[in-house]
């Protein structure tokens, strides 16, 4: 039987190995789980290098607390917990400091994209991104949760402990937020509109 989150698929066999101390077991675990955790990490703390070292002590800290992980539920929204505490820890150590990475935000141009459309494209991708670190830790959590990592309104409740309710009302003035910040940036005059 496999525990699925969304995106995340490790047998339950797997898990129960990992809580049980296979180290192979827990490198299936990392391996399953590792992009994931770090585009949330690099989404909650905006450094690419950052991320990733945060990314690795939070799989570090979750097999420490394999005990207290439940095989009959997916890993993913336990270990997320376990990683945006040691990202929002980062972020209050390191309150000053933060470059901002948008290289996982930015496509790579198509065949017949032309330089301008391609240029105009990283600008809006960079404003977006600059936006996104703007935002309060609360809504940029569920800004990265909903449109990045694709979560649904159920997975997201889960995920964060809070009632679909919460989850919807707290997406709206995320986004209504983002949109002010975004909106003279995005929509300059002679701009393309989408």
């Amino acid at each position: 039987m496999t525990v699925t989150d969304g995106t995340t698929d490790i047998s339950k066999e797997t898990l129960q190995a990992w809580k049980d101390g296979s180290v192979k077991a827990f490198e299936v675990v990392v391996r399953s789980a590792m992009r994931r955790a770090y585009a949330v990490a690099v989404g909650i703390v905006g450094n690419a290098e950052d991320a990733r070292d945060l990314s690795q002590e939070a799989f570090m800290a979750a097999h420490r607390a394999r005990g207290t992980f439940d095989v009959e539920r997916p890993f993913f929204p336990w270990f997320y917990r376990i990683l945006r505490n040691r990202c929002l820890n980062f972020l209050r150590k390191k309150a000053g400091r933060r470059e901002v990475s948008i290289d996982m935000l930015i496509e790579k141009p198509g065949r017949s994209e032309s330089p301008e459309k391609g240029v105009m494209r990283k600008e809006r991708a960079e404003a977006l991104w600059q936006a996104i670190q703007e935002l309060t830790p609360e809504h940029r959590e569920i800004i990265i949760l909903r449109s990045f990592q694709e979560l649904s309104y159920r997975e997201i409740s889960e995920t964060l402990g809070i009632s679909e309710g919460t989850v919807m009302s707290r997406l709206y003035y995320a986004r209504k937020s983002l949109y002010g910040k975004l909106k003279d940036n995005l929509y300059r005059e002679g701009d393309d509109q989408p």
